[in-house]
């Protein structure tokens, strides 16, 4: 079974940062995709970043030039680095892996923006 752990959400003013982390339990060489998702309050749940094996990182347009999702493979982690961030990205930020048609998510952490 993998586990994937979040971390790294909180409250921030508008135009602040945060850095979202997500450990894997296992290399994440294994999966063939990960990303960050993420659902807001009444709003159904949506992709933020994915990258893809072999392929560059894939954003939503509403993240776009304000997100970057990398991997440190040592470390069998993924981030989610977000600048300029805006009340309407308040929601709670899912990390995803997949393999062969397997999906697994983290528990999910809190992301506040507000003033």
């Amino acid at each position: 079974q993998v586990q994937l752990v979040e971390s790294g959400g909180g409250l921030v003013q508008p135009g602040g940062s945060l850095r979202l982390s997500c450990a894997a339990s296992r290399s994440i060489f294994s999966f063939n995709r990960m990303g960050w998702y993420r659902q807001a309050p009444g709003k159904q749940r949506e992709l933020v970043a994915l990258i893809t094996s072999g392929d560059r990182p894939n954003y939503a347009d509403s993240v776009k030039g304000r997100f970057t999702v990398s991997t440190d493979n040592a470390k069998n982690t993924v981030y989610l680095q977000m600048n300029s961030l805006r009340p309407d990205d308040t929601a709670v930020y899912y990390c995803n892996a997949g393999q062969m048609g397997a999906y697994f998510w983290g528990q999910g952490t809190q992301v506040t923006v507000s003033s």
